[in-house]
């Protein structure tokens, strides 16, 4: 497991933002040198914390507006062909393997409400399905984050060996 303090979250809050700032840019908003955040990118890339940069889109923008959750129940010893079976299908955003009743919950998004009702007929018919329930997304009130939750973790961890120009 990773030690991470108060710069390294300051770094990914940045990164967050906008995933194209460059380590100048980095280093001139922190008050620290470039050197310093080029080598805590390198560690938390290196510790396989920060995993990527990835884009973010506005499915609805792109005429994909309905988004959906479907919570599967699996036969028990399926699971994993089930996610095999999940895997190719383009409108399955995300699966999550999931405690209780159901045993996954599948993000999915669709044009139409008539294509997310083929979309649910083509899931439930995998082998292994046993019950689903969907759920409709009807907007994002708080989309994903993880930065407030860093921040907290690390509320008393300091700035480690590098200092701020300004207090922060």
């Amino acid at each position: 497991m990773l030690s991470i303090d108060r710069l390294d979250v300051q770094i990914l809050r940045l990164l967050a933002l906008d995933a194209r700032t460059g380590v100048v840019e980095l280093s001139s908003a922190l008050g620290v040198s470039r050197n310093t955040v080029q080598s805590r990118v390198r560690r938390l890339e290196d510790a396989g914390l920060l995993t990527g940069y990835r884009l973010e889109l506005d499915l609805a923008q792109a005429g994909i507006g309905v988004q959906a959750f479907i919570a599967l129940e699996i036969e028990q010893g399926r699971l994993a062909a089930v996610v095999d079976n999940l895997a190719p299908i383009a409108q399955v955003l995300e699966v999550y393997a999931t405690t209780g009743r159901e045993d996954l919950l599948v993000r999915v998004a669709t044009p139409t409400q008539a294509d997310l009702q083929e979309l649910i007929e083509r899931v439930v018919a995998i082998a292994g399905v046993v019950h689903s329930s969907t759920r409709l997304a009807l907007t994002t009130p708080l989309p994903h984050r993880s930065i407030p939750l860093l921040e907290e973790i690390t509320r008393g961890a300091g700035w480690g060996r590098s200092n701020p120009s300004s207090t922060s």
